[in-house]
């Protein structure tokens, strides 16, 4: 069993030997499931409230994934941070180009550092709130 990684409003846990992901989703957008180099779904689950705000038992779900699968993570100013220009970048845009990158290029370093840099591009090389990824390949 791997250690439980905690990115930025995730908790995720992957049992490394069975595909077993588990992750507790606290307020950022639903992580997109990437199977042979194309986003396929959204892990929609319900949002956790932390403790002290109303959250009593985290909602805890669950996913069997398959070799290959990525499971990418991100924080919510990737899709609120205004392009240059003036328009939300959004989920579907994300989306359109984590499936072009991904058919681009082959590792996980890869694909991020790529995606991050259309990200940050498409920014006008500026950006006004966080924006992590973490990238996650079961094998």
């Amino acid at each position: 069993m791997s250690p439980q990684r905690s990115s930025g409003r995730y908790l995720i846990r992957l049992d490394t030997g069975t595909g077993h992901l588990q992750w507790v989703k606290a307020g950022h957008p639903a992580p997109p499931l990437i199977r042979d180099h194309v986003v396929v779904e959204r892990l929609e689950t319900e949002t956790t409230l932390p403790v002290g705000f109303g959250g009593e038992e985290p909602v805890i779900s669950e996913r069997l994934l398959r070799h290959g699968d990525r499971v990418l993570c991100f924080t919510d100013g990737l899709v609120e941070e205004r392009e240059a220009g003036g328009e939300q970048f959004g989920e579907e845009q994300l989306i359109d180009w984590i499936n072009l990158v991904e058919r681009s290029q082959a590792g996980v370093r890869a694909v991020v550092r790529a995606l991050s840099h259309v990200l940050k591009e498409k920014r006008g090389g500026h950006t006004s709130d966080d924006a992590t990824l973490f990238l996650i390949e079961w094998r």
